[in-house]
């Protein structure tokens, strides 16, 4: 990131270039990056090797050109420092101590909001993520998408978007009717193994747990969803079915408010059904001639649109494949204004895309091609005891998020999301902010479409090895500091250090460690706006665990609470930076920032 001035830097480059190109040229804009080598400078541009192939110029003449006119230009005075050219043409840049002084600055008087943009720069975005099946816990892979997705539209809201969260259950087809035989079997004294357990159905405890609350007449309450009673009638399968859904819907309730993630909005399958949209989207398809009839299925002709091959719509029996309600989905996201979509689903969800872009392209309502846009990830394997593990006895046949929640919590005595619960626990969510902390900032800390491996004995150490807490303890340390410094009100007295000197911090006497730090500082706004524009939230955990190793760094070659009062302030003002921007890093991906660990 540039400092707060450097906009004037950006333009006076882009001027530059203008002014030697023709005018009818297409070219790019300067983009400014921190050298390989710290030596060569604070910044680096390419732009004269970007525009040099198009114009048949010397990249060095031309960042000759453009350094000589950037020198000129009013707008860098007391900015730049010094231009140099360096290899075929890149061109680096020292800044003044006022440039550098200036992004702590910024960051001491924006607080909560430095890195962030104002609200209604852009227009609405919808993110879909989780989305699982009302047919079990939540598994390990849900967890995932929920770090991702959650992330994702934190980063989205810090650009400037207006953010919808949404939830979509597929409370409808033969996984439904699967759970409501597998909760009657529980009901009538069936269990796993018994000859008369049916061979599709579910295997978990938690399906004895809702047999044993169906047949007590319990009552349960799911996200947005009315009350259910079961009616403990076991030949009701019906009353099965609605009870089990409501049940499950409630306990991934549990699990995601553990995990600290909220939607805006669950969308059943199911309405799209009972609304008429999926008939009225296939009919579409039909009038517009998408579509063709062979061996008694209806198929359609997504190969119009790139696809390998024609895909079945409506099978012979009558009943529709599974992408065909997300296309009446998505036609209900683009008729509710959000004309961006994205959604986070695990990869095996690939074979999806084509469809449902071929399906509303199909449409023609106006929707364009490549939306809505995905975010696919890939598997995670989880690790405890120096053991993969692979089932829950819980889920019966996979670990679920609320497993590593609890065994990354490290609380003594085992201390459980439903204990806390059945103990009528009121802040029984921050008993867990622990776990909640590894398994998000874990989950991120890969990008999404690589294998990952949580190891939870890793997640319980507390040593710098542990990635989240190597970046909390950074927080905490500077914490540490400023109560040695200022007592019990210290927070109370950061607000000063915006106006003070910060030359020993920025200036030519600084030392290689602290003049790192800020510029790690200075780059958190374009990071930010980087890893939303490429759908990339594991970008702020990265730059997260670079920003801590920076401060340590700092921390070691730095003493802060030194005789000399100015050092000693402007070194206290570059961690109260540091531990905002701590904050806000840790805000966006939805991980606490501790004072005392």
């Amino acid at each position: 990131m540039l400092p707060v001035q450097t906009t004037n830097l950006a333009a006076a480059f882009n001027d530059a270039v203008r002014a030697i190109a023709p005018a009818d040229a297409a070219l790019p804009g300067a983009v400014f990056e921190r050298p390989k080598v710290a030596a060569h400078g604070d910044l680096a541009c390419n732009l004269a090797m970007q525009v040099a192939r198009a114009l048949k110029r010397n990249p060095r003449e031309l960042a000759q050109q453009i350094v000589d006119a950037v020198k000129a230009d009013a707008r860098t005075a007391g900015l730049v420092a010094s231009l140099d050219i360096a290899g075929p043409g890149f061109i680096n840049l020292r800044l003044t101590p006022a440039a550098k002084a200036d992004v702590l600055r910024a960051v001491l008087e924006q607080g909560d909001r430095y890195g962030a943009k104002a609200q209604g720069v852009h227009g609405k975005v919808l993110v879909e993520f989780v989305s699982a099946n009302p047919t079990g816990p939540l598994h390990v892979g849900h967890g995932r998408q929920a770090a991702l997705g959650d992330a994702l539209a934190n980063l989205l809201d810090w650009q400037g978007f207006a953010v919808h969260r949404e939830f979509y259950y597929n409370d409808a087809g033969v996984q439904i009717q699967t759970l409501a035989v597998s909760v009657q079997a529980r009901a009538r004294g069936f269990k796993p193994g018994d000859a008369a357990w049916p061979e599709s159905a579910y295997n978990g405890d938690y399906i004895a747990d809702i047999a044993a609350d169906f047949l007590a007449g319990k009552t349960v309450r799911a996200s947005d969803g009315d009350a259910v009673t079961a009616s403990g009638n076991v030949e009701d399968i019906e009353s099965i079915r609605k009870f089990a859904v409501a049940y499950l819907r409630n306990e991934q309730d549990i699990d995601l408010r553990a995990f600290g993630v909220k939607f805006d909005h669950y969308y059943l399958e199911s309405s799209l059904y009972s609304d008429g949209r999926v008939e009225a989207a296939v009919q579409s398809l039909v009038a517009k001639g998408k579509t063709y009839e062979n061996e008694g299925a209806l198929w359609l002709r997504t190969t119009d649109e790139g696809d390998d091959k024609d895909r079945v719509m409506r099978k012979t029996d009558g009943t529709y494949t599974y992408f065909v309600p997300d296309v009446a989905y998505h036609t209900s996201k683009w008729e509710r204004g959000f004309t961006k979509v994205i959604n986070v689903q695990g990869s095996d969800h690939h074979g999806t895309i084509a469809r449902v872009r071929a399906g509303l392209q199909g449409l023609d309502i106006g929707i364009p091609k490549g939306y809505p846009d995905y975010i696919l990830h890939k598997m995670v394997t989880v690790m405890k005891n120096g053991e993969e593990v692979k089932i829950s006895k819980r889920a019966g046949s996979y670990v679920t998020v609320r497993d590593l929640i609890e065994w990354s919590n490290g609380a003594e005595g085992g201390e459980t999301i439903r204990g806390c619960l059945e103990a009528g626990v009121a802040d029984w969510p921050e008993h867990f902010t622990r776990g909640r902390d590894a398994v998000r900032f874990f989950l991120l800390s890969r990008k999404a479409d690589t294998e990952f491996i949580f190891d939870v004995d890793l997640a319980l150490k507390q040593n710098d090895e542990n990635p989240v807490y190597y970046v909390q303890y950074a927080h905490a340390r500077i914490c540490s500091i400023f109560e040695s410094w200022g007592g019990a009100d210290w927070e109370a007295k950061l607000p000063a250090l915006a106006g003070t000197d910060l030359a020993p911090v920025t200036g030519a006497d600084a030392t290689p460690q602290a003049l790192a730090l800020g510029q790690r500082l200075a780059d958190f706004p374009d990071m930010l706006a980087a890893a939303a524009g490429e759908l990339a939230p594991h970008a702020v955990a990265f730059y997260l665990r670079d920003l801590a190793g920076d401060f340590h760094a700092f921390y070691n070659s730095d003493r802060v609470l030194v005789d000399d009062e100015a050092v000693k302030l402007a070194r206290l003002a570059m961690l109260a930076a540091t531990r905002q921007v701590l904050r806000n890093g840790l805000a966006v991906i939805g991980v606490s920032a501790p004072q005392r660990m």
